[in-house]
């Protein structure tokens, strides 16, 4: 199964596609998707747009992964922000027709990841990184988040077996 996970930010989204071959897991790329406050939204979002569309393209995901939307009533502009990301974001999961796009709670996916709901993004850090033997932490917590959305997928997947 190959899954892409998907961290959406008007200023950074991350991106994570993993493969999983039984017992295992294989990172196959993973980054980040920049844009600048000086740039028009237009611009920012086709950016996005143009980003996911080319990872679909080039490593044909099964499954799209994306954190479901929080908004806390402080931070309703970054709440706004993260909805016009992520609705690009399922733009592209709707023209490759047969990608699902699978939302999932913070608490479930760090419940999934580290076995515990209220684990840090350090935890996650440190998590992704020993699962997916990586050398280094992986860098920025954006990207770090989108694999472990991928990853905790594959766990949820893996369970309902």
């Amino acid at each position: 199964m190959r899954i892409l996970g998907v961290d959406p930010g008007l200023g950074i989204t991350g991106y994570g596609v993993i493969e999983c071959p039984p017992g295992e897991f294989k990172l196959l790329e993973a980054g980040m998707i920049k844009s600048s406050s000086r740039q028009a939204l237009p611009e920012r979002l086709s950016a996005i747009y143009r980003g996911i569309r080319e990872i679909i393209r080039e490593y044909r995901p099964e499954h799209l992964v994306l954190e479901q939307l929080y908004s806390h009533y402080k931070h309703q502009m970054t709440a706004v922000a993260m909805a016009h990301a992520r609705g690009v974001i399922a733009l592209c999961a709707g023209e490759f027709s047969g990608l699902p796009l699978v939302n999932y709670p913070a608490k479930r996916i760090k419940k999934a990841l580290t076995g515990n709901g209220n684990a840090s993004k350090a935890q996650v850090q440190r998590t992704v990184q020993r699962i997916l033997k990586l050398k280094q932490l992986p860098q920025p917590a954006d990207v770090s988040d989108a694999l472990g959305l991928a990853m905790a997928h594959a766990y949820i997947m893996k369970a309902k077996r």
